[in-house]
């Protein structure tokens, strides 16, 4: 019997604790941003063909997490390459608060294994690097873009291996001239939407870039913590052994597969939470 209660009172006090860190969360300063939609680039790092690879799984990864919460995924570009990787992916998450759920996933992802490719069962290092930014408003009246400051290009869609998927010139290419900004749409059926669409992520794109500026202003002025969009985040370990672990909250787990299957709530609800503490202790820190 006191087995039986001992055992009942260690359940309480892990289930006390795991709903003090989700009222953690909850208590968060609110960011504006934050019931917007997300648009997630993932690019493949160094690693040739293996970098690929990874960045297919880890864009997947996210897909299945934002099913598994009811949310709906939009690709609006792509560049794959012949064996299922990715050189780049480009989508959209439309959900209640997905920004303030996956805002704090950009970073650099690391993996090391014997990739598929790899013929002499050498292990390999390669990564991806992940952009979360938020979707901006059509009626955003904060960022104006000039017409003389785009260059858009026109071209035939294309598939993996760059082969035309259809005979029309639908993809569009825009380039803010001033920032260098290039946006790429293709997965629409006409040019119309395509345009739509990339001046929409382009808008996203200099909303978020003029907010870093705004940013870098107030840590130049005020201390503010170290947000770089390139830090190492997460190291994804398929041998000699199974981990993955995030780098900055030391949060790990051996279960790999359920990772690349979408199950990273606790990797986001470590983040949060450590995005949550460095902010306090810059705070406490500039008081002081």
């Amino acid at each position: 019997m006191r087995e039986l209660a001992k055992e009942e009172l260690k359940d309480s006090k892990e289930q006390v604790e795991e709903l003090e860190k989700k009222l953690k969360i909850l208590l968060l300063p609110k960011d504006p941003n934050d019931d917007k939609n997300v648009i997630v680039e993932i690019r493949a790092g160094a690693g040739g063909e293996e970098a690929a690879l990874f960045a297919a799984e880890i864009y997947r990864m996210y897909v299945h997490y934002a099913e598994n919460r009811g949310w709906k995924v939009e690709t609006l570009d792509a560049d794959e390459t012949g064996i299922g990787g990715m050189k780049s992916v480009e989508f959209m998450v439309k959900g209640s608060g997905a920004y303030s759920i996956l805002k704090y996933e950009s970073g650099v992802h690391r993996v090391q294994r014997v990739p598929e490719t790899e013929s002499q069962g050498r292990i390999q290092t390669s990564a991806a690097g992940v952009i979360v930014f938020p979707e901006a408003d059509e009626d955003d009246d904060e960022i104006e873009i000039d017409p003389k400051d785009l260059k858009i290009d026109i071209f035939m869609s294309s598939g993996p291996g760059g082969q035309s998927v259809n005979t029309t010139y639908s993809a569009v290419r825009i380039t803010h001239i001033p920032t260098g900004i290039v946006v790429t749409m293709q997965d629409e059926r006409s040019q119309i939407q395509n345009r739509a669409a990339a001046m929409a992520v382009l808008q996203s794109r200099l909303l978020v870039l003029r907010h870093e500026e705004e940013a870098k202003k107030k840590k130049e002025l005020a201390g503010d913590i170290k947000a770089s969009w390139g830090d190492q985040m997460r190291s994804y370990v398929l041998h000699p052994y199974q981990m993955v672990k995030d780098l900055r909250t030391g949060y790990e787990t051996s279960q790999t597969q359920a990772v690349f299957d979408g199950d990273i709530d606790e990797f986001i609800e470590a983040g949060i939470r450590w995005r949550h503490e460095q902010r306090r202790a810059a705070a406490e820190e500039q008081e002081a």
